[in-house]
């Protein structure tokens, strides 16, 4: 009898861990191993859904779906309740469930709950026993021990149907997101070229205001001329970033000698370091080899990096750029030095990232973020690398390797 329970139990328990097969025909087959053991015609397996009992293994197929309220007056409903097993040897004389009588060829008949703790999951039934014999009580035990491992199996199916409405939450989600993203990727591009043209056409009469501006309004004008220098290139960052973003960015390399791509780029912003009285130097070997490397691109780098170090720069303070050969003289090291607050080194690898924007000292200036998380793009477009550093006497150090080649 032992080895015929541990067969079953065994059987079930490879149907519960069957991976193709979907729920609804393992709990079926579930059933037919539970009613074969106990040697029963009839039975079936309930599960509690509110305040109802849904069949869903039956052995009679024309029944499963069905509910039953937890008010009628029948053994599975008057299991559920007490949330414990029932054995009625004769169904007959049992005047609790009359109208029930006729339901079963047989008179004995034995349900058990199937409980999670003190939680009612559902109900398994069996009544009307093969051949000469009827049900015993002692067939509660094995019933029960049917009923944990229908525990397991509910849960499971529990389990994979969270997983299956989660997936599809996240992947609703997902969709929702991209076609989010992509409306404003479409937005950005949108605003961006048409922000080109007013912004052009203003850089071009100030341009023109400078010619015949007085003493007492040229620095108005050359305020202006910077402001509007510094909103074209965040519209040319804006746009370069989407188009590194989604791959679409060739560049256009060019043998550049290191330090004139430096000369242009202080050049760029010399009138704003001499507003704020910062000055600045670079530091230059004489043997800088010359580099292949896309030099609209690199020059925006190297002002991006020069217009973050002025705006942490104090009047007196004084800017750096750099460039040197790396070991091996297959690398150029070009870097930006600021005499400024400094970056905790805990953020020192966030800085890069898209949006992020730290507060430094007192500093409280607002911007779009994207000029770090540029630099790295650009960078890294050319097979380099970005990074930054505190230095010993203060301030921080921007740099970028980039391949001679």
């Amino acid at each position: 009898m032992a080895n015929r329970l541990l067969a079953s139990l065994a059987r079930i328990v490879q149907l519960i861990t069957a991976q193709r097969l979907p729920y609804e025909a393992k709990i079926d087959r579930v059933l037919r191993v539970i009613l074969d053991h106990l040697g029963v015609e009839q039975g079936s397996i309930m599960i509690l859904a509110g305040q109802h009992l849904t069949i869903k293994a039956a052995s009679r197929p024309e029944l499963i779906g069905g509910r039953q309220p937890l008010s009628e007056s029948s053994v599975a409903s008057w299991v559920a309740l007490h949330k414990k097993p029932l054995f009625i040897p004769d169904i007959t004389k049992d005047h609790r469930f009359r109208s029930r009588h006729s339901t079963y060829r047989k008179n004995a008949l034995l349900s058990v709950p199937v409980l999670q703790g003190n939680r009612l999951i559902g109900v398994i039934n069996v009544s009307d026993k093969t051949g000469q014999t009827d049900l015993l009580k002692d067939d509660i035990a094995f019933l029960m021990n049917f009923s944990a491992l229908v525990l397991s199996l509910i849960i499971q199916a529990s389990l994979t149907e969270q997983a299956r409405q989660q997936r599809n939450t996240l992947r609703r989600r997902n969709q929702e997101l991209r076609r989010q993203e992509t409306m404003r990727a479409e937005l950005s591009r949108m605003l961006i070229h048409d922000l080109k043209g007013p912004l052009s056409e203003v850089v071009a009469n100030l341009d023109i205001l400078s010619y015949s501006a007085t003493e007492n309004t040229s620095e108005f004008v050359t305020a202006a001329q910077m402001g509007c220098d510094q909103a074209v290139r965040m519209a040319e960052n804006l746009a370069t970033t989407g188009q590194m973003e989604d791959g679409k960015l060739e560049l256009l390399k060019h043998e550049i000698v290191p330090a004139m791509l430096l000369k242009e780029a202080l050049a760029n912003i010399r009138g704003l370091a001499t507003l704020k009285n910062v000055t600045l130097e670079s530091q230059l070997p004489p043997d800088l080899p010359p580099i292949r490397l896309d030099r609209v691109l690199i020059l925006r780098v190297l002002q991006n990096l020069l217009m973050n170090a002025l705006h942490y720069s104090a009047p007196g303070h004084t800017i750096t750029v750099g460039c040197e050969p790396m070991t091996g003289r297959q690398h150029l090291c070009f870097s930006v030095a600021d005499q400024g607050p400094g970056i905790p080194a805990s953020e020192q690898t966030l800085i890069f990232e898209k949006y992020i924007r730290l507060q430094r000292g007192q500093d409280l200036r607002t911007g779009t973020g994207l000029g770090l998380y540029f630099c790295k793009l650009a960078v890294q477009k050319h097979r380099g690398g970005v990074g930054v550093e505190n230095r010993a006497e203060g301030g921080s150090r921007f740099f970028f390797t980039l391949p001679l080649q």
